[in-house]
């Protein structure tokens, strides 16, 4: 009997939602938990660790660790300026840098967010590997106009995870991290006009404004407002004492 490999009735139960990420976990058959994406033509399934299609290549738990271990034996062996990507190198690294940008965007809308921390940091060094070792211009270059977007995603994650610990210092001061990191690529290529242009950037600023309205003021900062407040309303008396606290505090070692 011919098996039927026809996902239509899979799908007529899943339905794909234009603008939406659509995702949810399984498990499979080998017991172990899976998250499948909708998209508009199938679903897209992912291991949560490792590399997402499962496989090993060169033994290696993904192409970052194969180039990267070849890397560190090129520095062992004294041939450091010897170790260089080809073309195909690059292009294959690419590929399963998407297969983990795919995963990160799941895991995101699923709220596991330290799976989202640990994919883009890993996505990240992608980028600095081929940026820093590729033969060709071209491809040393490929991969940096979405680095503002995966540190906003990471900034945005650990904003999260310290939001769910009740951090907000920590969760304010992800975002702050994140708006500097894309400073700083827009001023290294020239541009750091841009940085407060871009979506990523304004997302961060807007998301750090909401926080920083939560964060605890500064007992200077009270006792100055009071300060302003007491002289313009001409409560002198008030407004001595006020300056008394204020300057007692500032001598605080």
């Amino acid at each position: 009997m011919t098996q039927n490999h026809d996902l239509t009735p899979i799908l007529a139960t899943w339905h794909y939602r234009p603008g939406h990420i659509t995702v949810r976990t399984i498990t499979g058959i080998d017991g172990k938990p899976k998250i499948q994406m909708r998209l508009q033509l199938g679903i897209l399934q992912m291991e949560t660790t490792g590399r997402p299609d499962g496989q090993r290549p060169h033994g290696c738990e993904s192409l970052l660790e194969y180039y990267t271990d070849l890397l560190e034996k090129a520095r062992t062996q004294g041939k450091h300026d010897d170790f260089h990507l080809t073309e195909t190198d690059c292009a294959d690294l690419r590929d399963e840098a998407t297969m983990y940008y795919y995963r990160y965007l799941s895991l995101f809308e699923l709220q596991d967010y330290a799976g989202v921390i640990r994919d883009t940091d890993r996505n990240l060094k992608v980028f600095d590997l081929i940026k820093t070792y590729a033969k060709s211009t071209t491809d040393r270059f490929s991969l940096e106009q979405h680095r503002p977007y995966v540190i906003m995603m990471n900034s945005r994650s650990r904003s999260a995870l310290a939001l769910a610990q009740n951090d907000l210092a920590a969760a304010y001061n992800a975002l702050q991290e994140g708006m500097q990191l894309i400073e700083k690529f827009f001023a290294d290529f020239g541009q750091p006009r841009l940085a407060p242009k871009t979506e990523e950037y304004r997302l961060l600023r807007s998301q750090a404004d909401l926080l920083r309205d939560r964060l605890p003021r500064d007992p200077l900062e009270v006792l100055r407002d009071k300060l302003a407040n007491a002289v313009r309303e001409e409560r002198f008396e008030e407004a001595a004492r006020l300056r008394d606290k204020i300057r007692k505090l500032e001598d605080r070692p």
